[in-house]
């Protein structure tokens, strides 16, 4: 995808609020529709048959028939998708669409090509029943069958084409590295370098004060935008450096292993159930939120896509307790979150980069001293206290 900020007048953004409206509806109309299954009842309708009934419910709603027929088929054909995706076992299941948090719709056909170019910094792009809306030129414009158009939380519109880049070549240079992720250093290079995802902005501060506000008046409104706009900045921020990040690294290494981990169970709640209620819960929610902020998952789905066939998981089990130079594994070598000492040989280094050399070697020593199955393992980082 290349994405470029839209910057539609008033009139034009009402227009547009009102194909994300008829995006919404009929994707939750056709997603009540394929929830509506029971066995015994046949097949709920497919794309075909839920695009000849929307046929009928813009012969029947006006409200609907004013908008755009292409955005609303789209919807349908996104939905399609999207359970295909789901029943082949590549993407969760779908859900409901909300207002303000899933606005978009996608236009196809010989529409999404009319893209015309300003002058050096503008350009502009053909929307349904909008016209000619301005979006900033920050990289040129790829030749796409079909664009995206989104608002997110904080109001701002983007457009977005739907291309293929070009993956990152390899050096050559036939050099290895081991990625190490945690939450005091977001990536260690068995290099020695670091990287640091940008500190997030005092989200809890808005939420404390959006809280406080009573519902439905003025002063609740405001906070929830200056939430929505704090949250799209870190947004942005982490997005921004996940690129930069991965595309440095692709760029220097042939081959490039990183740990293989399940960050949905390891940021999963520790709320547990009434019968058998969790522990430490809130200690495990600040975690859990300190996990999510450095981008993990983002980064690795980004080296992956721009180095395509040179990125190996590896299983992480024991690397931050195996000293990279000797091969012995002792838990107690860990002296802090910072500082790896082995006693055996005296070798002593940054934790995180000694955890990523032994990654950058490919494989984990178990508990018995031999090597581990490659696989996904959910494991606790270790935070400064």
């Amino acid at each position: 995808m290349a994405r470029f900020r839209l910057y539609p007048d008033p009139g034009q953004q009402e227009v547009l609020r009102e194909h994300c409206t008829h995006a919404r509806f009929v994707w939750n109309l056709g997603q009540e529709q394929r929830l509506g299954y029971r066995p015994g009842r046949g097949p709920t309708p497919g794309y075909f048959e839920q695009k000849r009934q929307l046929t009928e419910a813009r012969a029947a709603e006006p409200w609907l028939a004013a908008g755009s027929v292409t955005v609303q088929q789209e919807a349908l054909r996104d939905l399609d998708q999207a359970w295909r995706l789901f029943f082949a076992g590549i993407h969760h299941r779908p859900g409901w669409r909300k207002s303000g948090q899933s606005e978009g719709f996608r236009i196809v056909g010989s529409q999404a090509r009319r893209v015309e170019q300003i002058n050096r910094h503008w350009s502009v792009v053909l929307i349904p029943k909008c016209g000619w809306v301005r979006f900033r030129r920050s990289r040129p414009v790829p030749d796409a069958k079909s664009y995206r158009v989104t608002m997110d939380r904080a109001g701002r519109w983007h457009v977005a084409f739907a291309v293929i880049p070009e993956p990152i070549a390899a050096p050559g240079t036939g050099e290895v590295v081991g990625i190490d992720r945690g939450v005091a250093v977001t990536l260690a290079l068995s290099t020695g370098e670091m990287f640091h995802a940008p500190v997030a902005g005092d989200i809890r501060r808005l939420y404390r004060r959006l809280s406080r506000a009573k519902r439905g008046s003025t002063r609740r409104l405001r906070a929830k935008a200056r939430l929505a706009r704090a949250r799209a900045r870190d947004t942005d921020r982490r997005k921004d450096w996940a690129e930069k990040a991965s595309t440095e690294i692709a760029r220097r290494f042939d081959v490039i292993r990183i740990e293989d981990l399940r960050i949905g169970n390891m940021t999963r709640s520790a709320r547990g159930t009434i019968a058998e209620p969790g522990r430490n819960i809130r200690q495990k929610a600040g975690l859990n939120r300190a996990i999510l902020a450095q981008g993990w998952g983002l980064f690795a789905r980004r080296l992956e896509d721009k180095a395509p066939g040179r990125v190996e998981k590896v299983n992480p089990a024991y690397t931050s307790q195996t000293c990279s130079a000797c091969g012995l594994r002792d838990r107690e070598a860990r002296e802090s979150q910072a500082v790896f000492r082995c006693r055996s040989c005296g070798y002593a280094d940054n934790a995180d980069v000694n955890a990523a050399r032994n990654i950058a070697a490919g494989h984990a020593v178990t508990a018995r001293g031999g090597l581990a199955l490659a696989g996904p393992v959910n494991r606790e980082p270790q935070i400064a206290v």
